[in-house]
Formats: C-alpha cells, structure tokens, sequence
C-alpha cells in the first residue's frame, strides 16, 4: 500500500525534530505522508532528504525485497536480460544493455545503491564496456551516437560513485565536443535529417553520423544530457553546463525542435526514476544546478506544479512505465527535493 496518513516519527524514544513545514506554494505539506510512507525507502529518503534527521545506512534499503529480487535477476555478465525485443530495432545486445540501464537506475534512485555493491561493480563495467574510443556510450541506437543516452548513463555511474573514474571523465569531453552552437545536445542523426531505421543500417552508414551543429538543439536531449551534469559535483558548476541549463530553462512547456517526443504535452508525463526529459527530471536538474527560481520558465512551472497538486499532496501528471503503485509518492519526493534545494522547502525546529 501506498503512504499511510500522518504519524509522529520517533527516533530512540524522542520525536523527531526539524519537521518540514512549505511556504505558501503549494496548496498542501506531502511531506509527513512521505517520512510516514509504508514504503521504506520513500520514507527513508523523506526523513534524510526533507527533514535532515539520521534515518541510518542507505545499506539497509539494499536488503528490501524489492531490491534483492533485482539483484537475483542480474546476470553473470553484470547485465539484465530485456523481455521481448524487436530484432530489426535493435540487437539483443542492445536490448540489455537498455534494460541494464533500467535496472541500474531503480536500484541507485530508489534503492540507493552505490559502487560499494557487487552488483553495481559489476552493472558499471558491463556498461562502460560499450563506451567507444570516442568517449560514447554505443549500442542502443545502432552504431550511431546516441547521446540522450550516454548522458542518462553517465549520470547514474556518477551518482553511484563514478565521479572520478577517468571513463566518465571521457564521456564529459565527448558530450562537450558533440554539442550543438547553441551549446545544447540534439541526436546528431536528427539534426541531418536520416531516419532511425536507415541510420542504423550498417551497410549504409559503417560509422557514426556526425551532427550538423549549424541545426538548433534539442530539449529532450539536453534535458538527458544535463543530469549527468548535474549530478557531477564539479562539472554542474562549469560555464559549459550553465549555459545549457539556462537553454533548458527558456523551454520549460515548449514544444521541440524535433520529432522525439515533440508535443508540448510531453513535459507533464513524467517517470521515477528519470528516463526521458520531463518538467519534473528538468526542475530536478535545474535545482542541483542552482538556478534561481525567476530564469526563463521555471515561475510557470512552479505555478503549474501547485495546480496540479492533489488534495493528499500527490501531482496530477501522466506517469509513465507506473507499474510500482507507489510511483505517485516517489514523483512527490522528487519534487519536494527541488523545492528543498530552491529552499521553499524549510525546517521548523
């Protein structure tokens, strides 16, 4: 069941203190359904991230379960085998290395794991053996560059403890040398007009399609490529990065450039953990890089996220792959952590 209705929190016999208490935002505090949520690592994080009290080693989240059924599915390769596929897509190959990504984002994002785990030692190395010479993560789209998905790759090894790893460090170098003038990210095949299915097509295109920089970015792939940023200690602070957060900023509800996901609609159907650019994944990123709350779009999406708040605090946007029944709560949290980093999220004490 989902998060159950408000409680007092006790630690070692004393209530806790520093309870969570919103400005005037939104129209009502999720927060102590959060530190009160059936769900131990919802309530977990809530407790660590939202009222700053010691809710323990995450390590006690990795024996949940939920988790150990993952790692148990894991295979001997670090991989995890796709269900189904489609062969003219994509390889089986391929498949699992998507699928490895899935995996590896539910147990670092809800679960958090880090490198200090066998199964993410042996997830990492499975991953970063389809990194090119270039610095690319390849496969998922053929032969081709794909750089949505070597930024959203790239940031779940950094938050699992890969930050200084010289094989991330590579990735950053390519992901700035493959930038669009405008100093966002598009799909290089996108922006020179080739469809998927003949770009992938080996006897056609033996080697990568270089992108024509001339053409604007894209914000579903900017949006993708900034949370490896993001979540990068150093690399969030830089001028490069910057600058393209505040790209991402200006396009909050706007439409894109490109096919993929282009309505505007798009923006408000949202996923945990993150997959593609939505507005929450977008304030999340734009939050970790402390952008204030008055650039570009951000003050209409902060309004359009109190109007969207439901009466037992949950946000009224479309979830997407929602099998977990407590996807609604974990959305919550999210933004309740980019609230916390705006600090329109503030402690009592």
């Amino acid at each position: 069941m989902g998060p159950r209705s408000t409680r007092t929190l006790t630690k070692g016999g004393a209530t806790e203190r520093g309870r969570a208490h919103f400005v005037p935002s939104l129209k009502s505090d999720p927060t102590p359904l959060l530190v009160s949520s059936s769900n131990a690592a919802v309530a977990f994080f809530a407790r660590r991230e939202l009222l700053g009290v010691d809710a323990g080693p995450v390590s006690t989240l990795w024996e949940l379960p939920e988790a150990r059924t993952i790692v148990a599915r894991q295979k001997r390769d670090g991989s995890w085998r796709y269900p189904g596929g489609v062969e003219r897509v994509r390889s089986r190959e391929a498949y699992d290395q998507l699928e490895t990504f899935r995996q590896v984002g539910v147990l670092v994002e809800k679960y958090g794991f880090t490198r200090k785990h066998a199964a993410i030692e042996r997830a990492a190395e499975r991953l970063f053996s389809f990194q090119s010479e270039e610095g690319d993560f390849r496969g998922i789209y053929g032969n081709q560059y794909a750089t949505t998905y070597a930024g959203a790759i790239m940031e779940l090894l950094v938050k699992a403890g890969y930050a200084d790893d010289p094989r991330i460090d590579k990735g950053f170098r390519w992901l700035l040398e493959t930038r669009q003038q405008d100093g966002g990210w598009a799909i290089p095949l996108r922006t020179v007009g080739v469809r998927y299915s003949e770009a992938t097509d080996l006897a056609r295109h033996p080697t990568p399609l270089a992108p024509d920089r001339s053409k604007p970015s894209s914000h579903l792939v900017t949006g993708m490529v900034l949370r490896a940023f993001a979540a990068h200690r150093v690399r969030r602070k830089s001028a490069d990065a910057r600058r393209a957060a505040g790209l991402l900023a200006a396009r909050l509800y706007e439409r894109d450039t490109y096919g993929d996901r282009r309505d505007a609609s798009y923006w408000e159907r949202v996923s945990f953990p993150f997959w593609f650019t939505d507005v929450v994944s977008a304030l999340d990123t734009l939050s970790r890089m402390e952008l204030e709350t008055t650039v570009s779009s951000i003050p209409l999406a902060l309004q359009r996220l109190r109007r969207l708040q439901r009466a037992d605090g949950t946000f009224g946007y479309r979830l997407m792959k929602g099998k977990d029944k407590d996807l609604p709560w974990w959305i919550c949290l999210a933004v309740c952590r980019c609230l916390k980093r705006w600090q329109l999220l503030r402690p009592m004490g």
